[in-house]
This record gives C-alpha cells, structure tokens and sequence, in this order.
C-alpha cells in the first residue's frame, strides 16, 4: 500500500481535508445495494463516499497541475477502493480493541478545523456546499483518531531502529552523506534589464563602479549594500546566506566560487544586471558525519519499516475479514 492509502486509512489531517477540499469520509451508514461500491464484513461503503473522495483526489491533481490520464483512472479508483475497505477495517478492529476516544480531544480538533474558515458563518456555508454537518465532521474526526490509536498501539510503537540498523545504512549508502562545496556571500545589485538600450546599461555601469570604488577606499560592504543595493538582499547588508552550485546564475555561481573569504569580485554582469561579490566563508566538499545524519538516517529507516509494517497489518486484517467489492 503506498502513502496516500495510509494517509487515507488513518491520519486526523484527513478530517481536515474533509470540509476544506471535499468531504473525505470512510464507511457511512447502509444504504441500498444499488449505490454500494464494496462491503466489509457486512458494513457498506456506498458509491457516494467513494465519488467525494475520487472527486477530493481529482481536486487535489488539479491544483498542482496535473491531470489523471484516462488510462490509469482504473488504477487510482481501485487504489481509492482498497483504501476506503483499509479505513473500514481499520475502524472495526479498533472498536474490537476497546479503542475510546476522548470528546474533548475530538472537540480540539474541530476547532482548529474551524479556525481555518474567517468566522463560523463561512464554515456552515462550506458545511452546505459539501453536504455536510457539524456532527458528521465531528464523527469522522472520532473515527479518524481511533483508527490513528489503532495504529500506533498495533504497529508504529513496535517499530525500533537500532543504532547497528542506522550505522550500517550509513556506511553503505556515502554518496547520500556527500556535502558539496558552499559559499556564504553577499552582493550588491544594480538592476538593468538584459535587453536594456545601451545608455541604460551604462548608466547602471556608471553607478556599480561608484559603488565598488568605495568599497575600494574601505567603506563597510553591508552598509554599502543597503544604501544602494537594489536586491532584495539590499535591506540585510546584501546577505545571500550560503548557497551551492546550481542556485544562482552561472556568471555569478562561478565568480562565487572563485573567491577566497573576505575577497570582493569584480564587477560581475548577469541578466540581472550588475554585481559586486562578496564571499564572507567558504565550506569545501566533504562527508557528513555518522553523527549529525544519526537522527535523519534513523527517521528515514523508521518511516520505511512503518510503510513495510502496516502493510503487514493491513494484509492481515485484509486475510481475516469478508471483503466483498461491486465496482
């Protein structure tokens, strides 16, 4: 099962998506066979709930420019199937388990769902619009955290990386703890169109040597930067922060890294206009210690052996129930 399944089997930002984006549910009530898309253990998912979260998954492609291609429409509505049946069985167990949810935590976090929305007029308004109550909301956020108790109970606090586990992803693994070259600069920019007519151009010339000849005579480069920078980085004395190959243009990228700490370059000319360079540090290449990627190594691990462990689960309860599908 990938992530998005997992997230729709059992996250409380779910709740959240619920009435933000398009009403998100699991299981809802039984209705007639005829609008029953798969049954769990006798419990109906209906072909209602399953068209709010296609249509929810639809949006969500839509708004970061993508577009579902006809011929895998198949495959997300069966990979939307498995995760409502996931949901469902997931809920069951939970109840099974003795799982109770706290009403004050279930209040908690209607209210930050709430607090999204400019006054509560708005969130009934975006109640309406997505066929929904208040009630619905607050049951779907119950259902949610215990299905989310379920799983850390069940699974997530089972799952341990040892220290041998981390250390061997390490020394396996040098090219993802390789630290390319850094710089630290600062600049200050003279802004002139690419295309600019050429009095323009010489006229910002005329202004960036002005500029870099009083440096020249010891004037303070980060005072100079915000007097006359007209970047962004102007107001804050023209700090860049450090940066790497392959963030600024290249004739600035390699004026950059062809200075030594404390140096200033000359003028440099970019389709931004013009440059001067100040490099404050420089970092060389190097390998990040076992020490300082311990905790990302370990949280990588972590979330690959959770992914491996509820699927497990999942597969089980999918092994132990009667799971029948009308799609």
């Amino acid at each position: 099962m990938n992530s998005n399944k997992i997230r729709l089997a059992g996250k409380v930002a779910v709740a959240l998506a619920l009435i933000l984006v398009s009403a998100v549910g699991f299981a809802a009530d039984k209705k007639a066979p005829g609008d029953r898309v798969a049954a769990v253990n006798g419990t109906i998912i209906t072909q209602a709930e399953f068209d709010r979260v296609l249509g929810y998954e639809l949006r969500r492609a839509a708004q970061s420019g993508q577009q579902i291609p006809g011929a895998q429409m198949a495959k997300v509505e069966n990979s939307i199937l498995d995760s409502l049946i996931v949901g469902e069985l997931l809920f069951q167990e939970s109840k099974k388990k003795g799982i109770q949810v706290k009403p004050e935590t279930v209040t908690e976090q209607l209210m930050t769902i709430k607090q999204r929305f400019p006054s509560e007029a708005e969130f009934k308004k975006a109640l309406e619009a997505n066929n929904m109550t208040e009630s619905k909301i607050s049951a779907d956020i119950k259902r949610d955290m215990a299905i989310q108790q379920l799983l850390d109970k069940e699974v997530d606090q089972k799952v341990k990386i040892t220290d041998e586990e981390s250390k061997t992803f390490y020394d396996k693994n040098p090219q993802l703890f390789q630290q390319p070259e850094r710089v630290k600069a600062s600049h200050i920019l003279i802004k002139v169109d690419e295309g600019a007519p050429e009095e323009k151009k010489a006229e910002a010339r005329k202004k960036i040597k002005e500029i870099q000849q009083k440096a020249q005579n010891g004037e303070d480069f980060a005072t100079l930067a915000k007097t006359y920078s007209e970047g962004p980085s102007g107001p804050k004395g023209g700090d860049l922060g450090s940066f790497g190959r392959g963030q600024m243009v290249k004739p600035f990228e390699d004026t950059a890294f062809s200075l030594k700490p404390n140096e200033t370059s000359d003028i440099v000319e970019t389709k931004f206009g013009y440059h001067l360079i100040k490099v404050v540090d420089k970092q060389p290449a190097k390998k990040i210690a076992y020490a300082d990627a311990k905790d990302r190594i370990n949280k990588r691990l972590k979330d690959q052996k959770l992914r491996t462990e509820r699927q497990l689960y999942f597969n089980k309860l999918k092994k132990d129930a009667k799971i029948e599908k009308f799609l």
